[in-house]
């Protein structure tokens, strides 16, 4: 509505955004230097702004709600998963009648519904499935993801929208600021980042737990936790035993497959002399379940809306740009200022290097490729131009050209045809785009650059 149509809404209405407008019509002492008070702002908010809420979780149910109470009308939400018993305890949303069906869907119809003028949006896809045209519509896109794959999926998709002059420089009417948040336990934290001007996801990937993982030797031999036997069924027994045939996959949401790896974890957790093997700790193993609490997604998910709205009205200076929050013993929070890597390989244009041996083989470079805190890959499948010509290196993704290309870990750079200064093209999970690396060849250790490997 337009500053004048709100004079002709009924009295409840007006009152309903009497407090944002004194944020968005006047200015403070905290107002952004480019803050300029104006009734057409919460026009925008209401009608024009469009976010995108990336995961309908502990933290996406959060987001939806406080955002659509805030103002905004045009959101769109993407999750690829359906509800479970679980998520009840937190995902408020939902219902046990909507056990099976989308996340995305029915927080939607749950939020228009409750919410006069919300106008929501469900997609029920991987973000992988989206293309550039879609996320280039957004204004804000908004993350409540419990996935590092996926966030930095989708920070290198945002880089791939930016656009630059002629001189070099951003062109900042490309960018689409992102605001992340995530949660473990009574820990979580909130960030902001605009793609090309402040660190992204890739510039800090060290602050993100290492996955949990349990020694191969302890969980054979002289497994001490619940969790070591649960782990030795799924890695060990699954594999030789499991009685729906070699062919079938472990799936942690099948109640017979994990009713069928609670009983053998019991056996063996008998014969060891351990506690404490039961369904859900079965369940939270198999499909490496991060303990959640709903106050800890409340706080986040506010904060992290609140950041949306800093940076839809620029009403206040927004977030300065990585907050951490700690309930575990009180309640601590501390905000710090992430500074982006020169090289990082998402934001960065700069050239991207790698220094391998001329001797090393292409499975030392594809280990180098996860290991190295500069790229810390997935599954990397790499190709390279000779003569004018794509020539395939290796790739895991797709079965017949592993096997086709699999003998090729075993030769080193000169037998494939690379050479000091050539290029790769690598492609990974991590990443929507194909990143160019250069090759360093290296003589010896002393000539390698250390300084990025040193904490």
């Amino acid at each position: 509505m337009a500053a004048g149509e709100a004079q002709q809404q009924p009295e409840h209405l007006q009152r309903r955004w009497h407090y944002i407008r004194k944020l968005l019509e006047r200015p403070g002492p905290f107002s952004h230097p480019d803050f300029e008070p104006s009734a057409e702002i919460l026009d925008f908010i209401l009608n024009s702004c469009k976010i995108l809420v990336v995961g309908a979780g502990g933290l996406g149910c959060e987001l939806l709600k406080d955002l659509a109470l805030m103002g905004f009308k045009k959101i769109h939400i993407v999750d690829m998963d359906t509800i479970e018993l679980s998520n009840l305890n937190r995902q408020f949303l939902f219902r046990k009648n909507d056990i099976g069906s989308s996340k995305a869907k029915c927080a939607v119809e749950f939020v228009n519904k409750r919410i006069p003028g919300c106008e929501a949006i469900a997609h029920h896809c991987p973000i992988q499935d989206l293309d550039e045209g879609f996320y280039r519509q957004f204004h804000i896109v908004v993350c409540g993801l419990d996935s590092i794959v996926a966030r930095r999926w989708l920070n290198g998709m945002l880089m791939s929208l930016l656009q630059y002059n002629d001189d070099g420089s951003l062109d900042q009417s490309s960018v689409i600021p992102l605001i992340d948040g995530g949660t473990e336990g009574f820990k979580g934290n909130a960030r902001v980042i605009l793609p090309g001007m402040s660190a992204c996801i890739e510039c800090t990937l060290d602050l993100y737990p290492p996955q949990k993982t349990f020694p191969l030797c302890t969980i054979a031999n002289t497994p001490r936790l619940p969790e070591h036997c649960i782990e030795y069924v799924k890695v060990i027994q699954w594999s030789k035993e499991n009685p729906w045939g070699p062919e079938t996959s472990l799936d942690g949401d099948d109640p017979q497959h994990v009713a069928w790896v609670l009983e053998k974890a019991q056996e063996r957790a008998m014969k060891h002399g351990i506690a404490g093997v039961n369904y859900r700790l079965t369940q939270g193993v198999l499909k490496n379940i991060i303990p959640a609490v709903a106050s800890t997604n409340a706080s986040i998910a506010a904060c992290c809306a609140t950041e949306v709205f800093k940076v839809a009205t620029s009403c206040c200076a927004n977030m300065n740009n990585y907050m951490v929050l700690n309930m575990t013993e009180g309640v601590y929070s501390y905000t710090f200022n992430a500074e982006r890597r020169t090289d990082c390989i998402a934001c960065s244009n700069s050239t991207k290097i790698l220094e391998v041996e001329p001797q090393a083989t292409l499975q030392a470079i594809l280990d180098q490729l996860r290991d190295d805190q500069q790229f810390m890959m997935k599954s990397p499948g790499i190709t390279t131009i000779i003569n004018g010509r794509n020539k395939t290196l290796y790739m895991s993704s797709i079965k017949s050209i592993e096997e086709r290309t699999r003998d090729n870990l075993k030769k080193k750079m000169k037998e494939l045809g690379l050479f000091n200064g050539a290029e790769i093209l690598v492609a990974d999970i991590t990443t929507p785009n194909t990143v160019t690396i250069k090759l360093k060849f290296i003589e010896n250790l002393q000539d390698v650059d250390m300084s990025h490997y040193i904490e």
